[in-house]
């Protein structure tokens, strides 16, 4: 059947970016599909320095990159989202926010999303005291004091961010020892970052911006109240799964869309890659997945990989 596009790439980050650059470079007319302006949640980052290539780069400028890199292979339909997918044997439509496109293969890029704490006051306060990106609302803090949420690599580093710049940050953890790098944690430490441990939010108040939080120890059962003018959520992220209900693409416990190794999902011609397929969910890892997926995605398009 004529496709309008042979392949379909479903998000604009770093496994869409590498998903294009190897479909276009194959031969393949590719298009990527993002409901933003693309760049997932790495252009959240400030600093990212474990991306081979780079000491030190802003998650917006690689993203940018990327981007740029990525437009010389594949059209980009920014603003577009995708609302539903049918597949059957000869191709698959894609349904989008402004028209359906036939295309060959879709590659689900859809990441993950920021996980909410799910407390009273969350919702209310969101733009107005909650956060869930530091790099984004941390200037507005300056001065103030700030809690972080969580314990991981991304909450510290947030941490850290939110010092640097000027905040008076205490991080809140439910556990008595965080699960981010030592290194991350001594760094934290030695900047005069505070620590409540065992300890869990249980409500965000204020009034036209937020005041506070009331937190409770899970080990004595202590309630209290911790004034801040920021409340930045960093404990971990949800899968954008939608899509890959729809075709019925099987997931593992977490909701991360199974793959093999080749990235393909369990329905023909959908393959998935980056964090929506759980792992390590790293920007060097989605990249790799993205070129996977994009050229074993070649076999139902008629066209035959270069490297198998």
């Amino acid at each position: 059947m004529p496709y309008d596009y042979d392949i379909a790439i479903i998000g604009a980050g770093a496994a869409g970016y590498s998903a294009a650059i190897y479909a276009g470079r194959s031969g393949a007319s590719a298009v990527i599909f993002d409901k933003g302006m693309g760049g997932g949640l790495t252009s959240e980052a400030d600093e990212i320095e474990n991306y081979p290539g780079f000491k030190k780069i802003k998650g917006p400028e690689l993203m940018e990159r990327m981007k740029e890199h990525a437009s010389q292979y594949a059209k980009m339909h920014f603003l577009e989202e995708v609302k539903d997918l049918k597949v059957y044997d000869d191709g698959i439509d894609v349904i989008s926010s402004k028209r359906i496109y036939k295309v060959g293969a879709v590659i689900l890029c859809t990441g993950t999303e920021h996980r909410k704490l799910g407390v009273k006051g969350e919702e209310e306060f969101r733009g107005r005291g909650v956060s869930y990106c530091a790099t984004c609302d941390g200037p507005f803090f300056v001065g103030k004091d700030v809690v972080v949420v969580g314990g991981g690599n991304t909450a510290i580093s947030e941490a850290i961010y939110l010092k640097d710049i000027g905040c008076n940050v205490t991080v809140i953890h439910r556990r008595d020892e965080l699960r981010a790098e030592k290194i991350l944690e001594d760094e934290a430490k030695q900047k005069g970052v505070n620590f409540i441990w065992n300890s869990v939010v249980e409500e965000i108040f204020g009034d036209e911006m937020v005041k506070g939080v009331k937190i409770k120890n899970v080990k004595t059962g202590e309630i209290k109240e911790i004034k801040a003018s920021g409340v930045f959520v960093s404990i971990g992220e949800e899968p954008n799964n939608e899509l890959a209900k729809k075709v019925g693409a099987q997931l593992d416990e977490h909701g991360y869309v199974k793959v093999d190794r080749l990235q393909r999902t369990s329905v023909k011609r959908v393959y998935a890659a980056g964090d929506i397929t759980g792992g390590v969910r790293q920007i060097v890892t989605a990249c790799g997945e993205g070129a996977t997926a994009a050229l074993a995605s070649l076999e139902v398009i008629g066209k035959r990989n270069p490297f198998r």
